[in-house]
């Protein structure tokens, strides 16, 4: 007979989607591999990480500390592995975890597991697009470890006793060697996300074109300008990697320095129009010179440079529509110029100089910052002053100046010849190894980077407001962002994949087949579906045909979390 008290009802929903993926990376394994499992430990290293992607990804903005009543309710022994209990996912064990990583090398950790998902997988690594973005942060922060206290002993830091994760008091963490591990300075710098009030920390990534795959992924500090750094961080990456990538980076990219610390290495970067002769370059090509690209709507002409010492293509593009909205911007500013300039010089006309060179002066200054209009005509006048008297009462001659001013037609037409203008710069010569076309094309992909800090931005996602008390964890916390990032994306190219390799199509929200959905959409699928436990057997409650078609074209390590067979 039915008894309440034999029946547990817990929400499995998409979750099982997720700890799918993540058994199929072999994450779990890897990072116990970097972080042994002790003794007395009830909880490796490995399953706290995916505990905490599967948190991430449950898109319900549950805090770190909140951790135990988030896994209340849901079957954490049938998402985690058999004996792990909510209670064991506490405070104290998350943060020990993430100040082991830290220790451990957390971009080495990173690296680890995306090298193992692009053998695994197959991913395309052809190409490698690099960008960074700010995280901003709550309170103050110093560089030191949280609840720890180190003291140096022959080289080497030992840990004094702490609570561990079950409030007990437990024997020493290790004598790890961590003199070399520097921890990022959250500190203000240029804030991404129009936060110049709070402190920050930087995130970079390097990603695939194919899937929009995280490969590499570390944190940096709040103040670190990407010009300083991308050429460094490009080198670094090529070291790590056994396979040749065309790195993709926005004009940061672009420097001296960096294309100097990027030799041996396939590169592709938007030149900045701050170089002189990139400005020159886009402003006096003819319309006649640009040749119709494949790509629609492009534009381009191609030439050969040298700069930094190294010799490179150069290619001048022109979207049409792009030079649609910048001539649409250029007209209005041209207006505002307008304004602008006559406000201006009718306060100028005003005021009173002692002689006829300071008024002239005055105006060839004023002229200056005149951006789209030049002065036509102008001419001094002498007044008798009704501000200054001479002492026997007399009033002192004065000198105004007024003008006319009219159109900067050179500087305009300038202006309308660059609209929709930017040039790529590369340091593959050969146009049959990196066709004009897919300069372009590869460039446009570097919205993949773009698109992951947009996910980990996301308000529903669990670091959306980080609340850390330190930069090591604050830096853990980070990697294991850029780790759920990297289940996510290749969740949704798994589905995708799977979706044209079959032909099928499945349903979106507007009920229209597609073949490309996100997978967010697929989660939403997956919403209401519970496991249902009575008297120690397990079903699953809610699963429908949809349901079950779309489960299917997932990996195997995902369909027995959902009970189904093949």
């Amino acid at each position: 007979m039915f008894n309440i008290e034999n029946t547990k009802i817990q929400n499995i929903d998409h979750l099982g989607i997720v700890a799918g993926i993540v058994d199929s990376i072999g994450l779990v394994e890897i990072i116990n591999n970097f972080v042994p499992q002790e003794q007395s430990e009830k909880v490796s290293a490995g399953h706290v990480v995916k505990a905490m992607i599967l948190n991430g990804l449950g898109f319900v903005a549950q805090p770190l500390y909140m951790f135990p009543k988030y896994f209340e309710t849901i079957p954490c022994e049938h998402l985690l592995g058999e004996g792990i209990k909510p209670e064991y996912l506490n405070d104290y064990k998350l943060g020990r975890v993430m100040d082991k990583l830290f220790i451990k090398g957390l971009s080495s950790i990173f690296l680890a597991i995306s090298i193992n998902v692009i053998q695994k997988f197959k991913i395309s690594t052809s190409t490698s697009h690099l960008d960074s973005s700010s995280m901003h942060v709550h309170g103050e922060y110093k560089s030191s470890f949280p609840e720890v206290i180190f003291e140096k002993s022959k080289g080497k830091k030992n840990l004094k006793k702490q609570k561990d994760e079950e409030g007990q008091e437990e024997k020493e963490l290790g004598n790890e060697n961590i003199e070399s591990k520097q921890a990022i300075n959250i500190t203000y710098g240029y804030s991404r996300d129009h936060r110049p009030d709070l402190k920050q920390f930087l995130m970079q990534l390097i990603s695939s074109g194919d899937g929009d795959i995280p490969i590499f992924f570390q944190s940096a500090s709040g103040n670190q300008v990407d010009s300083s750094c991308f050429g460094e961080i490009a080198a670094n990456y090529k070291k790590q990697i056994n396979f040749d990538s065309l790195v993709v980076a926005d004009c940061a990219l672009y420097t001296e320095q960096n294309i100097e610390k990027m030799s041996g290495i396939k590169w592709l970067s938007r030149v900045p129009l701050s170089i002189n002769e990139a400005k020159l370059l886009v402003s006096t090509i003819p319309e006649s010179e640009f040749l119709e690209c494949e790509l629609k709507g492009y534009l381009y002409v191609a030439k050969r440079v040298t700069y930094a010492g190294v010799e490179q293509r150069w290619l001048v593009v022109q979207s049409q529509e792009r030079k649609k909205s910048d001539l649409e911007k250029l007209s209005k500013k041209i207006v505002e110029s307008f304004e602008k300039t006559k406000r201006d010089l009718k306060k100028l006309s005003l005021e009173e100089f002692a002689c006829e060179a300071d008024a002239v002066k005055a105006l060839s200054k004023l002229s200056e910052k005149f951006k789209y209009h030049q002065i036509l005509e102008s001419q001094v006048t002498t007044i008798k002053s009704k501000k200054q008297k001479l002492p026997s009462n007399q009033q002192a001659t004065v000198y105004q100046i007024s003008a006319t001013f009219t159109e900067n037609e050179d500087k305009i037409n300038q202006d309308t010849l660059s609209a929709g203008r930017f040039i790529l710069a590369t340091n593959v010569l050969s146009e049959s190894e990196l066709p004009n076309s897919v300069m372009i094309c590869e460039y446009k992909a570097q919205q993949s980077c773009e698109r992951g800090f947009s996910f980990l931005k996301n308000p529903s996602f669990f670091a959306d407001s980080v609340y850390l008390k330190s930069p090591e964890r604050i830096e853990a916390l980070a990697m294991i962002m850029g780790l759920s990032l990297l289940v996510y994306t290749l969740a949704q190219r798994q589905i995708r994949l799977a979706l044209y390799e079959s032909q099928l199509k499945i349903k979106n929200q507007l009920g229209k087949l597609i073949d490309n959905p996100t997978l967010k959409w697929i989660f939403q699928c997956f919403q209401s579906i519970h496991l249902v436990t009575f008297n120690d057997e397990k079903q699953i409650s809610n699963w429908n045909q949809d349901r079950d078609l779309i489960i299917k074209l997932f990996l195997q390590d995902c369909h027995r979390y959902y009970q189904v067979l093949i």
